[in-house]
């Protein structure tokens, strides 16, 4: 194992928490804290059996949200009800803590990584042959945030096979070994758990960061990259058990430091792909005798947000700005094309297909009412279409004829667009629950089935026919979010996101 010596700029966070001109808490809210709220989530915030408690990491959790979570407790969790033991004024001062940066730079590097790490069950001790039935390639994981837990559901019958506690705010997708045995899932507090699909089992655990903000599996399945904002490093491990490999500082030539907006793995290159939040590059990682090396690429601007050509010869980044994207060659690191894109694209989401001939992409956007199609021969957008509201996920499928796109944020966001995908227009619109927020489709293996999301604690995951576009069956979930089928994600479906 090589460990990098990390620079001081990697553990400071200049860029993310301003330079500790906050003021400390009181000497009785800090009290609180620690004789309430430290057990569980670290004398200095940075997580234990619960999440890290610092700004960053409580991005989702609006401060009257919290003020709510520490009073009533959180059902279905460890977190207990204070509201009968605090004063409502000590509930606010807490929450008024807990999103104030602290006062001394937090830090996570080798020694706390390697105490992190955790095998329950590691690699090898546990059967070869899975404990139920089912096609083991048309198996969907459904992430549910109301609660912080996963299902495995049955694609052939579309139904639950087995519910478990995930860690605290999955982020970035789960992303599958090459075989579709394991699954690796990551946190926005920086845990990285490795599940047995066979066993329904957690093989290994470990923290990688204190925020990050994705991870990546290798395309032989050896090793797993995550990307951090806090600290600013690349940290790379072992598959078999999530044993360290390497702390990569993620920094320039002049040693400024960067936030990393994300990372992926990209099979025909057989190499890691990164974009950084702060240094205007993009990073390709490749590996060599367990040893990682770095490619840098400048770029044109920040990247936010990427997405790639299927022979992974381009990426399509979004700009910080969010009016235009850049195209990016990655044989020769140059920028070849800028896209006018004016409504902060979630390249993320982006999809590919066959378009009289020609490969298209198409990306939702967060900011405006509209779906970009662009041909990816010449780089021009060839039709923008307009949807009910800004959208968030875009799904489709090889097999199907149709994309799936929602409208997220507005008004509409109980709706979702159905796009054929030849004529390149909206054919149908769809409420499937009125008054809540209908988003995030993934098909089944064959492109036959697809599962919809109401994102409501009292929500569920929709089974819709994928030709006739009929309502099959309603599955009850916890403010279910993304859903990621086996088969899909293992083979790069081009309907969904890698």
């Amino acid at each position: 194992m090589m460990i990098r010596k990390e620079p001081l700029l990697i553990l400071a966070v200049s860029l993310l928490i301003p330079a500790f001109l906050q003021a400390n808490p009181d000497p009785e809210t800090e009290a609180l804290y620690q004789q309430h709220c430290a057990s569980c989530h670290g004398s200095d915030r940075l997580g234990g059996m619960g999440p890290a408690l610092l700004p960053d990491n409580l991005s989702r959790l609006k401060k009257p949200q919290a003020v709510d979570a520490i009073g009533d407790g959180r059902p279905a969790t460890q977190m207990p009800a204070f509201a009968g033991i605090l004063e409502p004024e000590s509930i606010t001062a807490l929450a008024d803590y807990i999103y104030r940066p602290p006062a001394s730079t937090p830090t996570w590097g080798q020694a706390e990584i390697l105490d992190s790490h955790l095998l329950p069950h590691p690699h090898g001790t546990l059967p070869d042959e899975p404990v139920y039935q089912a096609d083991m390639m048309n198996l969907f994981l459904v992430v549910e945030i109301g609660d912080h837990h996963v299902t495995l559901l049955d694609g052939d019958e579309m139904e639950p096979i087995h519910r478990f506690a995930s860690r605290y705010a999955l982020h970035g997708g789960p992303k599958y070994s090459p075989d579709g045995r394991y699954v690796y899932f990551g946190s926005r507090d920086g845990w990285i758990t490795k599940y047995d699909l066979y066993n329904l089992k957690v093989v290994a655990e470990v923290r990688a960061g204190i925020n990050m903000r994705n991870i990546a599996v290798s395309a032989d399945g050896n090793y797993v990259m995550a990307a951090n904002y806090l600290p600013h490093t690349l940290v790379m491990f072992d598959a078999t058990n999530l044993e360290l490999m390497d702390i990569i500082p993620v920094e320039n030539d002049a040693g400024d430091s960067s936030r990393v907006s994300a990372v992926y793995a990209a099979p025909p290159r057989d190499s890691f792909i990164a974009a950084l939040k702060d240094i205007p590059e993009a990073w390709e990682i490749t590996v060599e005798d367990g040893e990682p090396g770095i490619r840098r690429m400048q770029t044109d601007t920040w990247l936010d947000d990427f997405f790639f050509d299927p022979g992974y010869d381009h990426l399509i980044g979004a700009a910080r700005d969010g009016k235009h994207g850049l195209v990016i060659n990655l044989d020769t690191g140059k920028t070849v094309a800028d896209l006018p894109l004016p409504g902060m694209p979630h390249l993320g989401s982006g999809i590919t297909w066959e378009h009289q001939g020609r490969r298209v992409m198409a990306t939702p956007h967060f900011r405006t009412g509209a779906v970009s199609i662009i041909d990816m021969d010449n780089w021009e957008v060839i039709k923008t279409l307009e949807t009910e509201g800004p959208g968030f996920f875009m799904r489709s499928h090889e097999n199907s004829r149709y994309a799936w796109v929602d409208v997220f944020f507005g008004p509409n966001r109980d709706k979702v667009h159905v796009i054929d995908k030849q004529t390149l227009e909206i054919v149908k619109t769809l409420q499937p629950a009125p008054g809540k927020v209908a988003a995030h489709v993934e098909f089944d293996r064959y492109g036959e089935k697809l599962l919809l999301s109401v994102w409501d604690k009292d929500g569920a995951v929709i089974v819709y026919d994928a030709d006739t576009l009929e309502k099959e069956k309603r599955i009850p979930m916890n403010k279910p979010s993304g859903k990621y089928n086996v088969w899909n994600k293992i083979n790069y479906e081009e309907g969904t996101s890698h």
